[in-house]
């Protein structure tokens, strides 16, 4: 919804406010967009889904940032140095940079920051294990801070967007003995362009803008945003009749989106993603412990159904989406739907010769994975398969992923790089670090994989590390642990006076609404 001028609703009141010597408060543009699920948290330390970083990315700041080719630009560091053995890489803080309570950004909010994100050890924690450790990062001065590196780690400067930096003073008097986390669970200590205004965790989330924010805005900024928590297609659509919704989910369904360019305020936007589409397959419950189980469910898969009719997206023939160009394994064939090759994988397995059990889980209330999850069970039920569909909601779905006993043997997920590096699509879903999340529901524990993943991390020759990812591609093809059912081609209906909605290689990078505007006066 756009809400503009609002004191001045009729030309009356317009004439009194002028006669009187009073001009109306400047009009205000408010941008409503809807969520497929809800916000499960705002602490920078925890954040690791596609809602908590679309919220964070808004109202917090990080030294560096990511643009759409996947470069890094300045944020509240102006430059930095990399040291010769790239164990050293040190940043010069904006001298104007300042937190939303217009207290100056200092090293030592650096440090505090990434001290505390180690010591709590969730979110985006796990991208550092082993290359930072407490007393890593010093202040050299006031406006100057030093990341030593305890291994040479060749994405290191791809990963510090994720840090986003905690204002010191405003979290310490509500450290407790949770290091600030039931505090920074519902407040924010941020530099970030938006505040906080208010938020039902199960319904909404609305961000006001901070009009002293230290980069200042382009023309046509958003002064408010609006999230609406919801996946049901009619309730979208609904609220894009009432002229209430200014911009959609990358969630909806094909007949959504029609309904909505149709109404003629909208217009679709898409692009071409390094987002990936995946059936995960829980490697270490039955019967997706068995390779020949997980290869007969890739064969039972109709990718061209899914990507064409139910889902639209592009090609997905390893873990990583071609968008990695120069560490694609472009040899590795695309995937093939084949149910008589299903068969003889089925026939080949632990578990011939009797009805096979098989839980197929994926997200409530979302269609399109519904109707994939359904014409799964079509296909599995042909080659020997008793289904049970799952769906839970989201939040539930993470919890369910901390356990390798609960989580489902086939589950689907989206998963994008939370930095622009291959290294984010192969660590967080398949190294045993990793394991326990909803990034990693493979369970896949393997010493073979871990270890090319750490080589390939310990590397700054960019030729033997794209090698060692190929070589990663084919084996994680061979053995299976996932179905790669596309990447995405993210697709919105925004209202035709907004603008700015580009595709930025880390997760939820692209909702950060400095970078949009409101074009119609």
């Amino acid at each position: 919804m756009i809400r503009r001028g609002y004191l001045t609703s009729t030309a009356t009141a317009a004439l009194m406010l002028g006669a009187a010597g009073v001009m109306p408060a400047a009009a205000e543009t408010v941008v409503t967009m809807n969520t497929v699920q809800i916000f499960g948290t705002i602490d920078p330390a925890k954040i690791s889904d596609y809602t908590d970083y679309m919220a964070a990315v808004n109202l917090y700041d990080g030294l560096v940032s990511v643009d759409e080719k996947g470069n890094l630009i300045p944020e509240l560091a102006e430059s930095w140095t990399v040291s010769d053995d790239a164990r050293e890489v040190t940043f010069k803080l904006r001298a104007d940079a300042k937190f939303a309570d217009g207290s100056p950004v200092q090293a030592s909010d650096v440090v505090y920051t990434v001290e505390r994100l180690l010591r709590i050890n969730q979110g985006p924690a796990n991208l550092f294990a082993d290359v930072l450790k407490p007393g890593s990062v010093t202040a050299v001065d006031v406006g100057t801070v030093k990341f030593t590196l305890s291994k040479t780690f060749s994405p290191f400067l791809t990963t510090v967007p994720a840090i986003l930096i905690l204002n010191e003073k405003a979290v310490k008097p509500h450290e407790g003995s949770d290091d600030g986390q039931a505090w920074l669970a519902t407040n924010v200590a941020g530099a970030g362009a938006y505040s906080l205004k208010s938020w039902d965790r199960g319904a909404q989330m609305t961000i006001v803008r901070n009009k002293d924010y230290y980069k200042g805005f382009a023309e046509g900024p958003i002064d408010e945003v609006r999230w609406i928590v919801t996946n049901d297609e009619a309730t979208v659509r609904s609220l894009a009749a009432s002229g209430e919704l200014t911009m959609t989910s990358q969630y909806q369904s094909p007949e959504t989106y029609k309904a909505l360019v149709d109404m003629g305020r909208f217009n679709l936007v898409a692009e071409d993603t390094s987002t990936a589409f995946y059936l995960k397959l829980n490697t270490k419950v039955a019967p997706t412990d068995d390779v020949h189980i997980r290869r007969a469910i890739a064969l039972a898969t109709d990718y061209a159904t899914v990507r064409e009719v139910i889902f639209p997206g592009g090609v997905l023939s390893t873990p990583l989406p071609k968008a990695f160009a120069d560490f694609h394994a472009d040899d590795i064939p695309e995937p093939t739907y084949d149910l008589e090759a299903a068969k003889a994988e089925v026939a080949k397995s632990k578990y011939a010769g009797a009805p096979i059990p098989i839980t197929l889980g994926y997200v409530a209330g979302t269609k399109f994975e519904e109707e994939i999850s359904l014409l799964m069970q079509a296909n599995l039920e042909q080659i020997g398969f008793q289904v049970t569909q799952q769906s839970d909601p989201w939040n539930r779905i993470t919890e369910l992923a901390t356990k390798v006993e609960t989580t489902p043997a086939v589950s689907q997920i989206f998963y994008g790089p939370t930095y622009p590096s291959p290294d984010s699509m192969f660590f967080s879903q398949y190294h045993s670090k990793a394991a326990g999340t909803w990034m990693s529901m493979e369970w896949l524990q393997n010493p073979d994989i871990d270890k090319l993943i750490d080589d390939a991390r310990g590397t700054g020759d960019v030729k033997k590390q794209a090698e060692i990812y190929r070589d990663l591609q084919h084996k994680l093809v061979e053995i299976q642990p996932d179905v790669f059912l596309l990447t995405q081609t993210v697709q919105h209906a925004m209202d035709k006076c907004l603008t700015g909605f580009k595709a930025v290689p880390m997760q939820s990078f692209d909702y950060d609404f400095t970078r949009y505007s409101w074009t119609c006066k």
